[in-house]
């Protein structure tokens, strides 16, 4: 009294299997078509599909790990981020090379990072912080100052237009450049 699926493959009954024609006596019109495979037939969407992909890469590196290596200037904030940079999270423990003397401070920042890392990430991901003095590590310097704007040129015997107010406002950098020149800086 079992009752067979309603859905899936079912066994086909076995049947005698009758002798096959020989190649010359089948007829090329008669064949049947080689069928596509099902997999090809069957839609399905991409997040079923993700898994299948994601699972390799998720091996090697997990999403939270990649999360603090491409987040870090915005985790940490821009002046340790120009000296620090995440290497490896693992177990709870993010190691972090440090330009210097950062490696010195950095076990005492390491609440207040592993705090904002975990609020970011998901709880738990980092639990300690392990700073690693890196020589090749150099601190980037800090981003040039903008130069004021200089005034705008004069022009007076050309009409008005965004043409001379574009010859202006370059006259005005080049006399910038020719005056710093002229006082050696």
């Amino acid at each position: 009294m079992t009752k067979e699926p309603t859905r899936g493959k079912r066994k086909k009954a076995a049947t005698p299997t009758a002798q096959k024609p020989a190649p010359a006596a089948r007829s090329t019109a008669a064949a049947p078509k080689a069928e596509a495979p099902n997999r090809a037939r069957r839609l399905c969407s991409l997040g079923a599909l993700m898994p299948a992909v994601t699972r390799p890469t998720f091996r090697r590196q997990s999403p939270a790990a990649v999360q603090v290596m491409l987040d870090w200037a915005d985790i940490v904030g821009p002046e340790l981020a120009r000296v620090t940079v995440p290497r490896r999270l693992s177990g709870g423990t993010l190691t972090v090379a440090c330009a210097g003397p950062v490696a010195t401070e950095l076990p005492y920042l390491a609440p207040g990072l592993i705090a904002r890392i975990n609020g970011v990430c998901g709880t738990g991901v980092v639990s300690r912080i392990k700073p690693l003095q890196d020589l090749a590590l150099r601190p980037a310097p800090p981003p040039p100052r903008p130069r004021p704007v200089p005034a705008p040129v004069e022009i007076g015997d050309m009409p008005e237009g965004p043409l001379r107010d574009a010859l202006s406002r370059l006259g005005g950098w080049i006399g910038q450049r020719g005056a710093s020149r002229r006082r050696g800086g």
